[in-house]
């Protein structure tokens, strides 16, 4: 029996406690009555005697109290997103889901910290468990208010891992290393928490479990992990959380895992609930529990079926239609009346949501620990302190050929740029109180004004056949875009290029962008946003010269998009809608005024030209859409190069939320800086490090790869095999993971072995104060299997004054070492020689020495013995896929080509195995089994005729020759469609 059905059957049992509980509760009752005290005792549901509402109970106690007194109606209405009030109980609704990634978002006005991509590139754990603590202390001020769609189960933080930069949702992760995020998601969720698991001031939920890091297709693809991707690596990001009890849940994925949907992924219950032991709060991701039905991922016929196999794989909550629970609760109702779930599996579910409710304090006098916050947090004065050192501190200079810092006495500076004088939030993020934009930050810092551009084009276009203008409305409400034979502002737009084609219009009339709205083009938005964002278009030229409008809102890759997505005058007063390409009006495009000319001549003669570059997030990546360029938009580079060559005082600031290929920039420009959107202080907190007033100190928590060429696909999660990351990539990077300078520089001492880790004496040795990041990697000379080249283990971030030299003790132990054996299913440390590397990245090696660790030799594989076919050593890539073995639970692998083939190294065949025995599924064909290569020596084939279902399996056996003996590698072959779930050699 696993661990994981232990622990979830022994939380079942301790519920039978309950009667007892009451029993007691009631005796309570009695001697109070016996006592004469009545006047005293209150009636209803807010008598002390209901041991759900006694905060001197255990939790499971109370738990227990409250699970007993409800109907199987009440307890299935639990189980839904918005829970309803049970009024009988004196019980408030509850309402799982309130985002908060780096700020609580979407309830209004509230602090917005940098992106977490920039909270984590601060390296700094201690910040960030600052940063959790500040937005818990906002989400329960919003809460004081309670209305229906606020709650205090958060979800946040995101802790998959950025292993590929292209993906749409870079900017919620943390790091392409499971370490690195695992420490600054703890911190997170400590802060988030309060630190007492008892006693939430939060529930905070990681997102999104598992595997999930590519937006196309993201409901429909699975992402195969071989055992030791999923232990080492995809895993390794969410256990720290849940084993510092710094999260209260996890929320499964859309994308399937194996083969199968992550809704329905065992692992919920089976590892997930291992690390603690305490209940978690687990939902699914909105209206994922439908895609489960025929038309999306056709695993199961209904969701009566669906829901159930849910619950019983781990999850407690449905997150699906909305606010309407009813499909939900009549699904759950059906399984429950035909016998594929039982009120226990209500009940456990129930449980561990109570559980959490209890601990938020929401049954105990005046709301418990943290019932007394309220709104005067919101936007407090120490928070926008801690907003602006963390975007700070998040900043990585990239480049600094002696430009920076830049002097405050040098007052001539002009700010250019596209994103010079203004703030995008992304689609987590909170409504910014107040705006600090770049330019508006060095102005303060000056206390002088800057000259100011946004580089971008002023253009007009004007419909060659009808030589009318395309308008747009005056007022701040704007107007449908029609053609007319104005000439003025309300005929000119500020062409914003993101990349990829991609641009925004913005009309001068009103400084409002143009979007769609399903049936105008209106002048109406503060910037892009939205799900669809609607606000894109696309400038086709043709070969006449002239241009096509097309609209590029996202809802146009909707595979349900039915409508031409040109633009051209519908009606007779010239309003613009969709029309075929055929009836397109042809427009020529006329620079009312050049952005680059604009921008040229602000930076013409001036001390120092700051150009700040980046990305739009609605446009550029977000979820549903990965990225498709990781280039700077063309007109941005030539934007850059403009003002390079007109004033080369330049310092370019990339503000974006990814890696950034650059082209040749990165060489041509004397000094670069890299920030996140980094929220309502980013201007102040820029200012601060271009002026020396913060030494950055960020470092990149990714691999900046040269080229999208450096990268398989999007799709390929098999970091070991594809040499991903900086764990295992062989190439030359941009900049490395770990990467980041000073304005001081650091002199490392040797490394030192001390009880539960190293020491190593870091120096100052520049004129300014600064901080360095400690970074200490690991390396195991010699293994059995592919091991990385170099992985982080542990770091620091520690302040040295000029000259000043501080001790920096890094923890890592032998069992840190360990890596997943397949052979045997568990983590081992294999005895060897361990090279230890500390320095300032992950290139950027100071000291290093070496660790003679005593672990285990790995035995050669004993194939006499049941062997899963995913534990494999290798694989031929394209011809293999891991695919589910049964809907509940399993992996097998399946061939997609003829020939596929899987290795197991170095097994011992002794004096000669006789048999080969495998279980199989799916088409007919055969298994061959070979030794030493693919196409080595065939020592018996196993013929199949096929099973009826791909979850129907077969056993077939093979005679083997009496080359099949001694200590060797074997490979097995497949025919194409074959599913191998186990074998044997005897």
């Amino acid at each position: 029996m696993r661990k994981g059905k232990r622990s979830r059957r022994s939380r079942r049992s301790r519920r039978s406690r309950g009667s007892r509980t009451r029993q007691r509760a009631s005796l309570v009752l009695a001697l109070a009555l016996t006592a004469g005290l009545t006047a005293t005792v209150p009636a209803g549901a807010d008598d002390p005697a209901y041991a759900f509402r006694d905060p001197r109970l255990p939790v499971t106690e109370r738990v227990n109290d409250l699970l007993g007194r409800l109907t199987l109606d009440e307890k299935v209405s639990l189980l839904h997103q918005y829970e309803p009030a049970i009024p009988r109980l004196g019980i408030q609704s509850f309402r799982t889901g309130t985002e908060a990634l780096h700020g609580v978002a979407w309830l209004g006005r509230a602090t917005v910290f940098p992106q977490a991509i920039g909270l984590a590139s601060t390296w700094d754990p201690a910040l960030i468990q600052q940063v959790g603590s500040a937005v818990g202390d906002e989400a329960r001020g919003f809460q004081q208010e309670r209305p229906d769609g606020w709650g205090l189960n958060l979800w946040a933080p995101v802790v998959n891992l950025l292993r590929d930069p292209r993906w749409g949702r870079n900017e919620e992760g943390y790091s392409e290393d499971p370490y690195l995020t695992g420490s600054i998601s703890t911190a997170y969720g400590e802060g988030l928490t309060g630190g007492d698991p008892d006693h939430l001031k939060t529930a905070p939920t990681l997102k999104h479990y598992l595997a999930n890091n590519n937006e196309v297709n993201r409901a429909t693809t699975s992402s195969d992990l071989r055992p030791r991707v999923q232990h080492e690596y995809d895993e390794a990001a969410f256990r720290p959380a849940v084993e510092a009890d710094a999260t209260t849940g996890v929320m499964a994925s859309y994308n399937l895992v194996n083969g199968r949907p992550d809704t329905v992924n065992p692992d919920l219950d089976d590892v997930v609930r291992t690390w603690t032991s305490r209940d978690l709060l687990n939902v699914t991701d909105a209206f994922a529990p439908g895609n489960l039905l025929p038309g999306t991922q056709n695993y199961y016929d209904t969701l009566a079926e669906g829901d159930a196999a849910a619950l019983k794989a781990g999850i407690d909550s449905f997150t699906d239609n909305n606010g309407d629970s009813a499909p939900t609760t009549t699904a759950v109702k059906s399984a429950l009346s035909t016998g594929l779930l039982k009120e226990s599996d209500v009940d456990t579910a129930v449980s561990h949501i109570l559980a959490v409710r209890v601990r938020l304090g929401e049954f105990d006098p005046n709301g418990g620990r943290y019932g007394s916050i309220d709104q005067s947090v919101i936007n407090s004065p120490a928070h926008r302190k801690l907003a602006r050192e963390a975007a700070a501190k998040s900043a990585v200079l990239l480049k600094n050929d002696g430009v920076l810092p830049l002097k405050a006495s040098a007052k001539n500076v002009a700010v250019v740029g596209p994103l010079a004088d203004t703030l995008y939030t992304d689609w987590y993020s909170g409504t910014l109180p107040y705006a600090v934009t770049p330019a508006d930050g060095i102005a303060t810092k000056l206390g002088a004004s800057v000259g100011s551009s946004e580089g971008v084009d002023r253009i007009a276009l004007r419909d060659t056949a009808t030589g009318k203008y395309v308008t747009a409305g005056a007022s701040q409400a704007g107007g449908a875009l029609k053609e007319s034979t104005e000439t003025g502002v309300a005929a000119q737009f500020d062409a914003f290029d993101w990349g990829s084609g991609i641009v925004t219009l913005r009309s001068a009339a009103n400084g409002k962008y143009v979007g769609y709205n399903w049936s105008n083009f209106v002048n109406d938005q503060v910037q892009p946003n939205g799900w669809y964002v609607q606000q894109q278009f696309e400038l086709e030229r043709q070969d006449d010269g002239t241009y096509l409008l097309r609209y590029a809102g996202y809802e146009t890759t909707e595979s349900w998009w039915s409508n031409p997505v040109y633009l051209g005058p519908t009606g007779p007063d010239g309003t613009l809608g969709l029309v075929e390409k055929s009836a397109a009006a042809h427009y020529s495009k006329d620079v009312v005024r050049s952005g680059v000319d604009e921008a040229v001549a602000a930076v013409r003669g001036k001390d120092t030209a700051v150009v700040v570059v980046g990305s739009m997030p609605a446009i550029n990546g977000r979820e549903a859409h990965d990225r498709t360029d990781m280039g700077l938009a063309p007109s941005q580079e030539a934007l850059v190069r403009a003002v390079r060559a007109a004033n080369p005082k330049t310092v370019v600031v990339v503000e974006n939320s990814y890696p950034t290929t650059l082209g040749t920039l990165q060489k041509e420009v004397p000094a670069l800086l890299w920030t996140t959107h980094a929220g309502q202080e980013t201007g102040n907190a820029l200012a601060d490090v271009l002026y020396g007033d913060t030494n950055p100190a960020g470092r990149l928590t990714q691999t900046w790869y040269r080229s999208a060429s450096d990268l398989p696909s999007i799709l390929d999660y098999d970091i070991i095999k594809s040499d991903r990351t900086y764990q295992y990539f062989k190439g030359r990077p941009l900049y490395p993971f770990g990467y980041g300078l000073s304005y001081t520089t650091f002199r490392y001492g040797a490394p030192k072995r001390v009880d539960g880790g190293y020491e190593v004496a870091v120096t100052n040795t520049g004129k300014r104060a600064g901080d360095e990041v400690v970074q200490l990697y690991t390396h195991q000379r010699a293994s059995r299997d592919k091991q990385p080249l170099k992985q982080l283990k542990a770091y620091a971030r520690v302040s040295l004054k000029p000259g000043e030299t501080k001790t920096v003790r890094l923890k890592v132990r032998a069992k840190d070492l360990a890596h997943w054996d397949v052979t045997r299913s568990k983590w081992v440390v294999e005895s060897g020689t361990y090279d230890v590397l500390v320095g300032a990245s992950s290139t950027d090696i100071r000291s290093r020495t070496s660790w003679t660790v005593r672990g285990e030799t790995i035995p050669p594989r004993d194939l006499t013995r049941v062997t899963r076919a995913e534990n494999f050593d290798d694989y031929s890539p394209g011809s293999v896929r891991l695919v589910d073995e049964s809907k509940a639970r399993g992996t097998a692998v399946g061939a997609t080509a003829d020939g596929a083939w899987l290795k197991f190294s170095d097994a011992r065949l002794g004096s000669g195995a006789s048999e080969f025995s495998a279980r199989v599924a799916g088409s007919s064909g055969t298994v061959e089994v070979r030794l030493g290569s693919p196409t080595g020596t065939r020592v018996g084939t196993a013929r199949f005729g096929g099973t009826s279902s791909p979850y129907d399996y077969a056993t077939v056996t093979a005679d083997l020759t009496a080359a099949a003996k001694g200590r060797t590698d074997v490979y097995l072959v497949l025919s194409k469609n074959i599913r191998l779930s186990t074998f044997t050699l005897r």
